[in-house]
């Protein structure tokens, strides 16, 4: 059985900080570095059988933006249509209904968040960004 929870007690640490290493180079590199930042946002986990195979998180006002990051399915779990249910569920998340402008990066699931009504930047030469040098 498949079920989506947004209680952060649910998370498995251990097993977001493994996945998020080996799914991007800015991940928390810390069990302390993953509680930070899900501390910090609205977090989705998503579970077969009451175990975790994915994850997602907001960082959002709640009024005016949100920002979708780490979202990942497991490898073995890929291809069931696992994200989708991620997916939908955080963005039918009654606490986060107010939000006007959703925004997410991503490199190879276009496909996927257009589904919900993602599209490229209508205005990208108005997007900045900071990267400060990781070690």
């Amino acid at each position: 059985m498949i079920s989506v929870s947004a209680d952060k007690n649910k998370l498995d640490i251990p097993f977001i900080l493994s996945e998020l290493k080996q799914v991007s180079w800015l991940a928390p590199k810390t069990k302390e570095e993953v509680q930070t930042v899900i501390d910090a946002s609205f977090c989705f986990g998503i579970y077969l059988n009451d175990k975790q195979i994915g994850f997602c998180r907001v960082i959002t006002d709640y009024v005016v933006f949100a920002y979708v990051m780490d979202v990942f399915i497991t490898a073995e779990q890929r291809g069931n249509g696992y994200a989708s249910i991620l997916i939908n569920t955080m963005l039918s998340e009654p606490k986060l209904q107010e939000v006007k402008l959703w925004r997410l990066a991503t490199s190879d699931a276009h496909f996927l968040y257009k589904k919900f009504g993602f599209d490229s930047l209508a205005h990208p030469n108005k997007m900045m960004e900071k990267l400060v040098k990781i070690s």
